[in-house]
């Protein structure tokens, strides 16, 4: 069953890992009293992630602060170290919280996944967006297989 608006988001491991080393996060309370905009994508450097998905994240950061977004974040169904080293590549000045899903485990509980095997990448999150208002799906947007329309900070910015 795909999550829905109205629903409370799961309590599900995710990793993310800064200069103090890995850490491991429960989704549910990292969620827990803020406004987050979540966006998930296939995988760390691939083209339309790196190209469009998370840039038009980038870019519309502050605006997305200043209506009332209290944290950016960001998954794919990588490894902490990956997404740490896309973060920094993408975003050096930390704008947008990294946070890996490497078994798969929220995309999973979320019922958005997407099997990638023809590609090489396997199981994988699909690409989609969210709003989180304390823990509790708001707004979501989520993309046909190999689709980039309605995911994008831009779509998101509607909802606030």
């Amino acid at each position: 069953m795909t999550i829905a608006i109205g629903d409370k988001v799961p309590s599900v491991s995710v990793w993310n890992k800064d200069a103090d080393g890995v850490h491991k996060l429960d989704f549910s309370e990292f969620c827990a009293g803020k406004t987050v905009a979540f966006f998930s994508v296939p995988g760390a450097f691939t083209p339309t992630c790196q190209e469009k998905h998370f840039p038009s994240f980038k870019s519309n950061s502050q605006t997305l602060k200043e209506k009332g977004v209290d944290v950016i974040a960001c998954m794919s169904v990588n490894d902490p170290f990956v997404m740490q080293a896309w973060g920094e590549l993408l975003d050096p000045e930390g704008d947008i919280v990294m946070l890996a899903d490497a078994e798969c485990e929220l995309a999973t509980a979320f019922g958005l996944t997407i099997d990638a095997s023809g590609a090489g990448l396997g199981q994988r999150s699909a690409r989609f967006s969210m709003l989180i208002k304390n823990s509790m799906v708001s707004s979501l947007h989520t993309e046909e297989s190999g689709g980039y329309e309605l995911s994008s900070a831009e779509v998101l910015l509607k909802d606030l």
